[in-house]
C-alpha cells in the first residue's frame, strides 16, 4: 500500500489547494495544515487542533518527526545520554522506510479521530467519499475502511509501532488529532502512551512539543 503520495494529495486537496497534486511528491512535501480543515468532511477525520497550522510551515508530517527528534533529544539531555543518536524519525528517513511511518501515522489519526465516539456511520461515509474523490486504489479504500469500522483499542493501534520513533511519531499525531480538554480524548491518549510503552519523561517532551507549537499557532 503506498500510502505516501496519496495522503500528500489528501491533505493538499483538504487545504483547498485546487487539483491533487502527483503522487510523486512524496509524504513528506505534503501540508499538514489541519486548521484549514475545521468543519469539513476531513476536518471529522484529521481533527480540529489548531498546531497543525503552523505545521504547514515546516513541511507537512515531515514536521511531526522533527517535533519527535527534538523530543528525543530534550529527553536524552535529561538523562544525561548523547542527543540525537541513533534517532530515525520521519524526516530522516528514505521513502521505503518512511511509507512504514506514514502507514503507522495515518492509523493513530484515524483512531484519534475515533475516540470522543462521534464518528458515526453518516460521518463515516462523508469521510470515505473524500477518500473516493481522490481516486486511491481499492486497498488503500478497503484499508480505510476497516480501520473506520473497527472498535477503537490502543492496544491494537499501538502494535502498528515497530519502532520507538514511530511510537512517538503516533502519539504525537495522537495529540495533534484529539481534544486534550476531553475526558475520553484524554484517557484514550493516556492509555496509547502506555500501549506505545512511552516513558514518562518522553511523552513529557512529545506534550511540551505540541503545546509549544499551539502557543505559536
Amino acid at each position: 500500500m503506498n500510502l505516501q503520495g496519496f495522503l500528500d494529495n489528501l491533505l493538499k486537496s483538504a487545504q483547498g489547494g485546487g487539483a491533487p497534486s502527483s503522487p510523486a511528491g512524496g509524504l513528506l512535501n505534503a501540508d499538514f495544515g489541519k486548521g484549514a480543515l475545521a468543519g469539513g468532511a476531513l476536518g471529522l477525520l484529521l481533527g480540529k487542533h489548531k498546531t497543525t497550522r503552523k505545521l504547514a510551515t515546516y513541511g507537512g508530517l515531515a514536521a511531526i518527526g522533527v517535533m519527535a527528534y527534538r523530543a528525543y533529544a530534550d529527553y536524552q539531555r535529561q538523562q544525561q545520554a548523547p542527543t540525537g543518536v541513533g534517532t530515525q524519525t520521519i524526516d530522516r528517513l528514505p521513502p521505503p522506510q518512511a511509507e512504514l511511518h506514514s502507514q503507522a501515522i495515518l492509523r493513530a489519526l484515524v483512531a484519534a479521530a475515533k475516540a470522543d465516539g462521534h464518528i458515526d456511520a453518516r460521518e463515516r461515509e462523508v469521510i470515505e467519499g473524500e477518500f473516493a474523490r481522490l481516486q486511491p486504489d481499492a486497498e488503500i479504500r478497503q484499508w480505510l475502511h476497516a480501520e473506520l469500522e473497527k472498535p477503537l483499542d490502543p492496544a491494537e493501534v499501538a502494535r502498528a509501532a515497530a519502532t520507538p520513533e514511530m511510537a512517538a511519531e503516533m502519539y504525537l499525531a495522537s495529540l495533534l488529532a484529539a481534544d486534550e480538554q476531553n475526558f475520553m480524548e484524554r484517557a484514550y491518549l493516556d492509555e496509547l502512551a502506555r500501549q506505545l510503552r512511552l516513558d514518562e519523561g518522553l511523552k513529557a517532551q512529545l506534550q511540551k512539543q505540541v503545546a509549544g507549537q499551539s502557543a505559536q499557532a
